[in-house]
């Protein structure tokens, strides 16, 4: 499928909308009294962040075509991809509720726009959409920078205010330092694990030949 194509970018749209829409929800919520959390502690979480950021992305894809996005376009969206996908493992594995079933959908809605809707879309249009960019090998590493940055700030607030964000973040619970680190590292590794996938994947359909809308002058120098 190419990458502009009408009904790719009206469903783009349509998806972002409801992901940022989520966002609203979710900010409204941390308003209310008696709320879990604050605004600035939603904000804080990995997944309002990388959906927030999906949802623009999205909804800038809808408003203008490929040729109109600059040349690093395609590599930021892969970023976003890999950010989408984890933060619907992420969730399955260590956020869920003890006994909620991994396969459910009933789930509040912008718990399950978030965790459900945006990872299985963003997998579907990488996985099938065309790309226009080749990545180079270093992608994946590149793409970590921002899930490491995540990681210190998150351990540099909870040393000031004793909040954080997921409780496999929190050294001060029964493992520890240990765990924490522990935790965290198999979470950086399955971060590049899925970064290296869905690096491949992008290449392989940036290959597909005829599929491609040409780039203009400016993008190719980008």
């Amino acid at each position: 499928m190419r990458s502009d194509g009408a009904w790719i970018r009206l469903l783009r749209g349509a998806v972002g909308l409801l992901v940022l829409a989520a966002v609203v929800q979710k900010t409204y919520d941390a308003t209310r009294p008696g709320s879990d959390v604050d605004v600035f502690q939603l904000y804080s979480e990995f997944t309002v962040q990388a959906n927030l950021a999906f949802g623009l992305a999205l909804v800038a894809s809808a408003a203008w075509p490929r040729t109109r996005l600059p040349g690093w376009w395609d590599h930021l969206f892969g970023a976003l991809v890999l950010y989408l996908v984890m933060t619907g493992i992420i969730y399955i594995v260590l956020v869920a509720p003890p006994g909620e079933p991994w396969w459910t959908w009933n789930l509040y809605w912008p718990q399950m726009v978030h965790h459900r809707l945006a990872p299985l879309f963003a997998a579907l249009d990488w996985l099938l959409v065309s790309r226009v960019r080749r990545g180079a090998w270093w992608r994946p590493l590149a793409w970590l920078g921002y899930p490491v940055a995540f990681l210190v700030f998150s351990w540099v607030r909870g040393g000031i205010d004793g909040w954080y964000v997921y409780d496999f973040l929190d050294p001060t619970l029964k493992a520890g330092w240990p765990g924490a680190l522990s935790t965290t590292a198999e979470v950086l590794v399955a971060f590049l694990v899925a970064g290296l996938l869905v690096h491949l994947a992008g290449n392989w359909r940036a290959s597909r030949p005829g599929m491609v809308p040409k780039l203009t002058i400016a993008q190719t120098q980008q």
